[in-house]
């Protein structure tokens, strides 16, 4: 029989080089706390130091527990995440689907905590590996949200936490993706630190995470940012205002039109006055027109009366008719001040959003309530929304369309010199508004591209090559903003590279976790749901 000391470890005895696994009620508060962490270094909160935190919390609640339970509690903290983050949905739609989505959106985050628990075995014999197998894990769950069900929604991105954030600049070297890795680690090398024991022995490890962490956090601060190379040009956004938030601004469609027309007639006596520049371009945010000008000649004459009178091409939000009354496309349309529409420079909305724009599985859907025939069919565009409006080029993207890498990426690399964001947040509220300024800031540092916003009822704002935010507008007023924006630009890494940061990452994600297997099946579970290391 062996001395004491180098007798095995019992089944619920963890070995003396292995830090005691939390007990279950810790490790559900700690869940809880990762997500309102995640929660609150979002937009409109903005405490983006809190998201390594919230990842360090849930990495360390699911870190040698069952598998079962790393996915309640990744799901748990989801539930905590996405409630709240997502409560703008039901201003539109109501509880159903603001429960459904922040509920799917939570489950998927589950995964991210069942697939932290798997790997236990493997940071518990290379302690070292916790940071990087954290921001391998986030990345690749943080891919599966942005793609599905549906299209995905990539709402919540740890990388969209982080517009004031020195982190914010490794968008040039690799997009969101690359953002939310080195958050993700810097959250895993937390969770490693505190979870090593300070002893003399641990002092040098210690240390290793500690520089570690300032690395990952404050090292992307010497990322070189590339400054667009073009001429400048001038670029006027108007945020008309509705008569009232919600859904009933539908219902108000002419004064809609008529607030962004008014807005720019007083535009152009303020220049013809000296108190503005003339622009080269005034853009109008999306649904400025829910009134079909193809259509309708009223809308058409307001909207060519206002371009004559500022004298530049006005990009248009609109909602355009089709032959079946059903179908509508929701498009960026490039009026010029003489000739009118340019139909060859439209852009029509690629990603409808479903269960808002167009019903998946109507017929199914149509069992559950008889309301999913309130939505209509929105067509989905077929190309990228690259419009040339003589001055400059713009890559036009739509609403939540900003939140999908490829959609932007793709208006870049055809030739987009400056990026346009064209919404509208009269159905929501300022929250939604700020988190899509978010996404806006990150895509503006990661395509080297100075970029806008423009909405019905705010936050409208210009945005450098930096994620620096100017001429932002307050929520729910009118308003109009003109900056001078550089054009054109040197690609960045980030562009140029695409997809394939993120796919690298999920691939390395994939084998890792297959690869864990064989340590699994050394592993067992005690009754009380924590890891022992006795043979299977």
């Amino acid at each position: 029989m062996p001395p004491p000391d180098l007798a095995e470890p019992g089944p619920s005895t963890p070995p003396p080089d292995r830090p005691a696994p939390l007990r279950l009620p810790v490790a559900a508060a700690l869940a809880v706390a990762a997500g309102v962490a995640l929660l609150l270094a979002l937009p409109p909160y903005d405490l983006w130091w809190l998201a390594p935190a919230g990842v360090a919390l849930l990495a360390a609640a699911v870190h040698r527990r069952r598998l079962r339970a790393g996915l309640g509690l990744g799901f748990l903290a989801g539930l905590v995440l996405f409630f709240p983050l997502l409560e703008w949905t039901r201003i539109a739609a109501g509880f159903a689907p603001w429960a459904l989505l922040s509920t799917a959106q939570a489950a998927v985050l589950g995964l991210a905590g069942l697939a932290g628990a798997w790997l236990s075995p493997v940071i518990d014999r290379w302690r070292a590996l916790w940071p990087l197998l954290t921001g391998l894990l986030w990345v690749a769950d943080e891919a599966l949200r942005d793609r599905a069900p549906f299209g995905g929604f990539p709402w919540g991105r740890i990388a969209f936490s982080q517009g004031d954030a020195p982190s914010l600049r490794l968008a040039a070297w690799g997009g969101a993706p690359l953002v939310t890795f080195a958050v993700a680690a810097a959250g895993g090398t937390l969770v490693a630190l505190a979870w090593r024991r300070w002893s003399a022995a641990a002092l040098l490890p210690a240390a290793g995470f500690a520089v570690a962490f300032a690395v990952l956090t404050a090292g992307p601060a010497a990322v070189p940012l590339s400054a667009p190379a073009g001429p400048s040009r001038t670029v006027a956004i108007v945020q008309g205002n509705v008569p009232r938030l919600g859904l009933d601004f539908n219902a108000q469609r002419r004064a809609v039109l008529d607030n962004h027309v008014s807005a720019t007639r007083q535009l152009a006596i303020d220049v013809a006055a000296g108190k503005q520049p003339q622009p080269d371009l005034v853009v109008w945010p999306e649904n400025s027109s829910d009134i079909d000008p193809l259509r309708n000649t009223d809308a058409a004459q307001e909207i060519s009366d206002a371009a004559r009178a500022i004298g530049v091409p006005i990009l248009v939000g609109a909602v355009l008719r089709t032959d079946n009354p059903a179908d509508i496309k929701n498009a960026g349309l490039l009026w010029m001040p003489v000739t009118g529409p340019d139909l060859t420079q439209t852009y029509v909305k690629q990603h409808p959003v479903p269960f808002a724009e167009y019903m998946p599985l109507r017929s199914v859907a149509r069992l559950v309530s008889d309301k999913v025939d309130l939505v209509k069919n929105m067509l989905a565009g077929d190309h990228a929304g690259v419009i040339d409006t003589g001055a400059l080029t713009l890559g036009d993207v739509i609403c939540f369309e900003v939140a999908y890498d490829g959609i932007v990426r793709d208006t870049v690399t055809e030739g987009a010199q400056i990026l346009t964001v064209q919404t509208n947040n009269a159905t929501f509220d300022e929250g939604e508004a700020r988190q899509q300024l978010a996404m806006v800031r990150l895509r503006a540092v990661e395509h080297g591209l100075d970029s806008l916003m423009v909405s019905t009822v705010g936050v409208s704002a210009f945005v450098d090559t930096a994620g620096g935010v100017h001429g932002a507008t307050a929520f729910n007023t009118a308003g109009v903003v003109v900056h001078k924006m550089s054009t054109g630009g040197t690609r960045t890494l980030a562009t140029r590279s695409g997809i394939w940061p993120e796919a690298i990452a999920v691939a390395l994600t994939v084998i890792l976790l297959v690869c864990a297997w064989p340590m699994r099946r050394r592993r067992t579970i005690t009754s009380t749901g924590v890891e022992s290391t006795e043979a299977r």
